[in-house]
């Protein structure tokens, strides 16, 4: 069993595939807290305000593929960890390219009765590359949220006075945030 909490993105569009994952989950994550999305424009949305340890994600969505999620992920933390829960990828070079294209694993849904087993050690790898101290763990995921937020806050800002201005003071109530997780010894 894992003990440490994770934060975990599930990115399924079949609720009954969810619901099965997230009972294995919670078979080897203590305490986990997972969110289920199905699109690109979810997981962006995640990324910036639940900013996850781990993203589980299926290959084929309604929008888009896993591979599409991957690169998103990616561009917002190349570090952040990546499976695959897929009953997609049975061509063996399609397996391949998952992991050169940065994915940590991948795990056929076929296995899914036993996903606990074959997902525990994929997890555990992912922890060995997340912060050990837990309030360290807590103050760059706040830190991250607030930066993310104030990127979107910027891509927001049009020619708009109006709209300029409100972009402004959230941008300067975001700093402010981050100046005081800053000075937190």
């Amino acid at each position: 069993m894992i003990r440490t909490s994770l934060r975990i993105l599930l990115v399924e569009d079949n609720e009954a595939d969810a619901v099965l994952i997230e009972r294995q989950i919670n078979k080897i994550v203590e305490k986990p807290t997972l969110e289920v999305v199905d699109n690109l424009v979810e997981v962006r949305d995640r990324l910036v305000n639940f900013v996850p340890d781990v993203v589980l994600s299926d290959y084929n969505l309604p929008t888009c593929t896993g591979l599409d999620v991957l690169e998103l992920v990616k561009e917002y933390d190349p570090e952040l960890g990546f499976i695959f829960i897929t009953g997609t990828i049975n061509d063996e070079e399609l397996a391949a390219n998952t992991i050169l294209s940065g994915a940590s694993g991948y795990i056929l849904k076929k296995h899914i009765n036993n996903l606990g087993e074959k997902l525990e050690p994929l997890l555990k790898k992912v922890m060995l590359n997340m912060v050990s101290q837990e309030e360290l763990r807590e103050r760059i995921r706040q830190n991250k949220i607030t930066v993310n937020q104030i990127y979107e806050y910027l891509e927001k800002i049009d020619s708009d006075n109006d709209e300029q201005l409100r972009n402004i003071e959230r941008i300067k109530s975001a700093m402010s945030q981050f100046k005081l997780n800053d000075n937190v010894e």
